[in-house]
């Protein structure tokens, strides 16, 4: 009786035993099991991770791509540039070019009218320089003020006529600058006398008329 309670005893400590051994070396594979499911879960978390981060990078270099591809529209030179022509009108010079030379000497009321007096002398065949030299000359505006004739009656020339007294009167000094030209034309040029020495005897009395004249276009030509 004692020895079959023995045995039991026995029986039961042995599988008391076993099933601590089986707990034991269960409880011992369970970590090393989870610690590498644990370390395949991370790994794959860190590829997905860096799988979006690169799909992420390329769908932005993707869209700063297309954002620089906007088509832009550009001005497309002409094949060929029309440069104008370079027109002469006295001496190698444009006609700006003598109104530019004829302004540097004119003074007082004829100021600023440099381009007028080189247009209307162009259109009558008449020299800028000498009109431009009998104007300054006959009514003073090289110096303070115009004569009272030019001032009074815009007349540029001391020119003959009616209408301010012995002389002639004009309404304006454009009108008197043009008036001035046009007789020089007239009664001068279209008699051949274009020089000064040629116009001298014919316009002035004095003696010294030409030398001055001269004196005042070579100032207006190397001003």
């Amino acid at each position: 009786m004692r020895r079959g309670k023995l045995i039991s005893v026995l029986t039961l400590m042995v599988g008391i035993a076993m099933i601590s051994v089986g707990y034991l070396m269960q409880q011992e594979s369970k970590p090393t099991h989870y610690k590498t499911i644990k370390i395949q879960a991370v790994d794959v978390k860190n590829m997905a991770t860096s799988s979006n981060v690169i799909v992420r990078d390329s769908e932005e270099i993707q869209t700063k791509e297309n954002a620089t591809l906007v088509p832009v529209e550009m001005e497309v030179a002409p094949s060929s540039i029309v440069v104008p022509p370079r027109i002469e009108v006295y001496e190698g010079m444009t006609l700006e070019e003598v109104a530019w030379q004829l302004e540097k000497t004119l003074k007082n009321d004829v100021s600023g009218h440099g381009l007028f007096i080189a247009t209307k002398c162009i259109e009558y065949g008449v020299d800028p320089f000498i009109a431009t030299a009998i104007i300054m000359h006959e009514t003073g505006c090289a110096q303070m003020q115009c004569s009272n004739l030019a001032r009074n009656c815009y007349n540029f020339g001391g020119q003959k006529g009616r209408g301010c007294g012995e002389y002639q009167r004009y309404d304006s000094i454009d009108e008197g600058l043009e008036g001035m030209i046009r007789n020089l034309y007239r009664n001068y040029y279209a008699y051949g006398l274009t020089t000064v020495e040629q116009i001298g005897p014919k316009y002035a009395e004095g003696d010294t008329w030409v030398s001055k004249i001269n004196w005042y276009v070579n100032k207006i030509k190397y001003a």
